[in-house]
């Protein structure tokens, strides 16, 4: 692992890094923020997945999240959304290809060789983290926007017990039925849509995974709510499987950063209540 940049904030150091990756067969790039600790303490964890076209640095410059995650003693880890550079294929479109890894496995080609955000995100990157910085990974959280806002649900709900809080911005709630997620499920899996289910919310919850609660904000004046991210087929799922779902409609607010920044202290205060307790 190589250090890009640190700088001080909030009491704490947030720094970016990068380290070539096994899963992904790239460089990969990932930022996070340390608030300041006794030495040898170890800090829980909220893992940040962001949207199509991010970065790590959407949210890391945009975000707003240090002050909250300095007061709350919690480390904040945001990783790319895709592989990267001239040997991974890409797409013409924004919703596909590099910035749109959708946090799946990949079994097509030619995506199979390099897509492969599921497992760097649920082992390879944790391994590195535990490795790097001072972080209890037996107190885990995760939250994220949009399409990274579908790769956080459905991480939590495929690893029961691995997070003890789960969020979500604007969510993709069902990849199965919309166009993004049609688009992005059936380029990197395949046209069975039998595989596709273990990476949809709703199906998920169908088929039996459960969170223990979730924590929801989805803007009313969003433009994509009703075909991309339609919120309420999770409020139906989460009501029928009696999840503890607190999923609140805000009005006025968009798909933008300057929803995302409104609302993150909440979250990360929500989060910081079930890490630290």
């Amino acid at each position: 692992m190589e250090t890009v940049a640190t700088s001080r904030s909030h009491g704490g150091t947030q720094g970016v890094y990068t380290h070539q990756s096994a899963e992904t067969g790239t460089p990969m790039t990932f930022s996070v923020f340390v608030p300041d600790h006794a030495p040898g303490a170890k800090l829980p964890v909220l893992w940040y997945l962001s949207g199509l076209t991010c970065t790590h640095a959407n949210v890391t410059e945009k975000g707003e999240y240090r002050a909250a995650c300095a007061e709350a003693g919690i480390v904040f880890v945001a990783p790319d959304t895709s592989p990267r550079g001239p040997v991974v294929p890409d797409d013409d479109g924004y919703d596909f290809g590099q910035g749109a890894g959708f946090y799946v496995d990949a079994v097509q080609a030619p995506w199979a060789s390099h897509y492969r955000m599921r497992s760097y995100i649920e082992r390879e990157l944790p391994e590195l983290i535990a490795q790097h910085f001072p972080a209890d990974m037996g107190r885990q959280g995760i939250t994220g926007h949009s399409m990274g806002g579908h790769g956080a649900l459905t991480m939590a709900l495929r690893n029961p017990g691995r997070f003890r809080s789960v969020s979500a911005f604007s969510p993709i709630v069902s990849p199965m039925n919309c166009p993004w997620g049609e688009k992005a499920l059936d380029g990197y899996l395949g046209p069975d849509k039998a595989t596709w289910r273990e990476y949809d919310a709703c199906t998920l919850i169908e088929d039996g995974a459960r969170l223990p609660a979730l924590l929801v904000d989805q803007g009313d004046a969003d433009t994509f709510l009703h075909e991309q991210l339609k919120t309420g087929l999770l409020v139906m799922a989460a009501r029928k499987a009696g999840i503890p779902a607190t999923i609140r409609m805000q009005p006025g607010y968009d798909h933008s950063y300057y929803f995302i920044s409104s609302f993150m202290a909440d979250h990360v205060a929500w989060h910081a209540e079930r890490l630290n307790a």
